[in-house]
C-alpha cells in the first residue's frame, strides 16, 4: 500500500502527464482543524503544469483535478490546494 502522496502523484501523472508536478502534504498545519486527522494525510497543496489544461479556465483546471482524485476524496483527502496551469500559463 503506497501512502497518499504517492497515489496522488501517481494518479495525476497518468491522467494529466504532467510537464511539472509538485505534491506536498500540508497536513501537519492543520492539525486540530476540521477534517484533520493525526495520521496525517488529510490537506495537500498540488501545483501541476500539464498540456491537458490548454484552453481550460481556472475552475475547470481544479474540477478536472478534484475529478481525478475522486477516489482520494471518498478515502479521507479533505482539502486540496490546486495551482494548475497549461505549459504557456
Amino acid at each position: 500500500m503506497t501512502n497518499r502522496t504517492e497515489r496522488i502523484r501517481a494518479q495525476l501523472t497518468q491522467v494529466f502527464s504532467p510537464s511539472s508536478l509538485e505534491v506536498i502534504d500540508d497536513s501537519g498545519k492543520h492539525a486540530g482543524h476540521a477534517g484533520a486527522s493525526p495520521e496525517g494525510e488529510t490537506h495537500y497543496t498540488v501545483r501541476i503544469v500539464s498540456d491537458k489544461f490548454e484552453g481550460m479556465n481556472r475552475v475547470a483546471m481544479q474540477r478536472a483535478v478534484n475529478a481525478a482524485l475522486k477516489d482520494e476524496f471518498e478515502t479521507g483527502l479533505h482539502a486540496l490546494s490546486i495551482k494548475a496551469s497549461a505549459p504557456d500559463g
